[in-house]
C-alpha cells in the first residue's frame, strides 16, 4: 500500500509517498480502508525526529483516520455490531498516513451518515485529548474555560464540546478574523494575543477572576500568564509545549491560590487507558457529534504528495482547525 513516510528527521521536504507492507489484522482489530488521515502538531514533531512512535506502532506518522471496515478481526465479538462496509473514524498510535490502517475495535467510532468521511478523520485525536482533559481538570457547568489557541485543532474541538457542556468558554487566538472564528464556534469571549496583554484581557472579561481551567499548548512560554490566569482553586492542564518544555514557576502564586496543574499526553497511553477514553468519548461527546453540536473544522484537504504542504500549515500557524491528507 501507499503511505506518507519520513526518509530521515528534518524539514516538511524529507515527508515522500512510498509502498509499504500491508497491516496484519489482528484477532481484536478492524482493517480500515483510509479516506483521510488527520495531521497533528505531534506529526511533526516525529517527522523532526523528536518523538519516537511507540513500539509495535508504524514508523510513519497518523494518529486519526476515519474510512470504511473492510475486515473484522477473528476474536471482535459479533455483539459490538462492527460489520464490513462501516463508516469509521479511528484513534491510532501511529501510522495513519497511509491507504490502510489496523486499528483495535475499541478505538474506533461510527461516522454519522450526514458527517463527510473525509471530514470525520479531524476528530478522533482531538475529541479523545480534550475529552480526558477535561474530565481531568474536572470542569464543570458552569464554570470557566480558557483554551489557549483556539484556532488549533485540539482548541477548536475544545471551544465546541465544553461550550456543548456547559462551561462559559475564553478562546486566544491571532487577529480579528480568527478571534470572530472562535466565538462562532461557540466561545463567549475570543481572545486576540496579538492586540496585546492577554492577561489583562482575560482578568477583564473574567471581572478580575480569572478561570477555573486553562487548557494549555503553549508549555513553558505560556507558564507564568497561565497561572496569573487562574481563579483560586483553579487548574492548569498542559497538553503541548510549542513555546518549550522548560520554564520557571512562581511557588508562592501557586500555593496562594490553591491551584493545580496537571500534565497529560494521550499518544503512550497503553491501550486500556486509550479504550476508556474512546468510551467516554462514545458515550458522552459522539452523540454531540451526531447532533451536530460539535464538527470538525477543516482547513484543507490535501492528497498524499503534499503531505509537506500540510506540515508547512500547521508550523506556518496558517491552518485554522485540522487539515486532513487524503490517500
Amino acid at each position: 500500500m501507499r503511505a506518507v513516510v519520513v526518509e530521515k528527521p528534518g524539514d516538511p521536504d524529507v515527508l515522500s509517498v512510498a509502498h509499504v507492507p500491508d497491516p496484519e489484522v489482528g484477532p481484536a482489530e478492524l482493517l480500515v480502508e483510509v479516506a483521510g488521515a488527520g495531521v497533528n502538531r505531534a506529526d511533526l514533531l516525529q517527522r523532526a525526529g523528536h518523538y519516537d512512535p511507540p513500539p509495535g506502532s508504524p514508523v510513519w506518522p497518523g494518529l486519526e483516520v476515519a474510512g470504511t471496515v473492510v475486515e473484522v478481526g477473528s476474536d471482535v465479538p459479533s455483539a459490538s455490531g462492527w460489520r464490513v462496509g462501516d463508516r469509521v473514524a479511528a484513534l491510532l498510535a501511529g501510522g495513519g498516513y497511509a491507504e490502510r490502517v489496523a486499528v483495535a475495535a475499541g478505538l474506533v467510532l461510527r461516522v454519522p451518515d450526514d458527517l463527510p468521511l473525509v471530514d470525520a478523520a479531524a476528530l478522533p485525536e482531538a475529541l479523545a485529548t480534550v475529552w480526558s482533559n477535561l474530565r481531568a481538570a474536572r470542569l464543570e457547568p458552569g464554570q470557566t474555560l480558557l483554551v489557549q489557541g483556539g484556532s488549533g485543532g485540539v482548541g477548536s474541538a475544545a471551544v465546541q464540546l465544553a461550550a456543548a457542556l456547559g462551561a462559559r468558554v475564553l478562546a486566544t487566538a491571532g487577529g480579528p478574523e480568527r478571534v470572530a472564528r472562535v466565538r462562532e464556534l461557540g466561545a463567549d469571549v475570543g481572545v486576540d494575543h496579538r492586540a496585546g496583554d492577554v492577561v489583562a484581557q482575560v482578568r477583564a472579561a473574567t471581572g478580575g477572576r480569572g478561570v477555573d481551567v486553562v487548557l494549555d499548548v503553549l508549555g513553558a512560554g505560556g507558564l507564568a500568564d497561565n497561572l496569573a490566569m487562574l481563579a483560586d482553586d483553579g487548574r492548569l492542564v498542559v497538553i503541548g509545549m510549542q513555546q518549550g518544555r522548560r520554564g520557571e514557576l512562581d511557588l508562592g502564586t501557586l500555593l496562594s491560590k490553591r491551584a493545580s496543574i496537571i500534565g497529560t499526553m494521550l499518544r503512550s497511553r497503553p491501550l486500556e487507558q486509550k479504550v476508556a477514553i474512546m468510551d467516554g468519548v462514545r458515550r458522552h461527546v459522539w452523540p454531540l457529534v451526531a447532533s451536530g453540536e460539535v464538527r470538525p473544522v477543516v482547513h484543507a484537504r490535501l492528497p498524499f504528495d503534499r503531505a509537506a504542504d500540510a506540515h508547512r500549515m500547521l508550523e506556518r500557524g496558517e491552518a485554522f482547525g485540522k487539515v486532513v491528507l487524503v490517500p
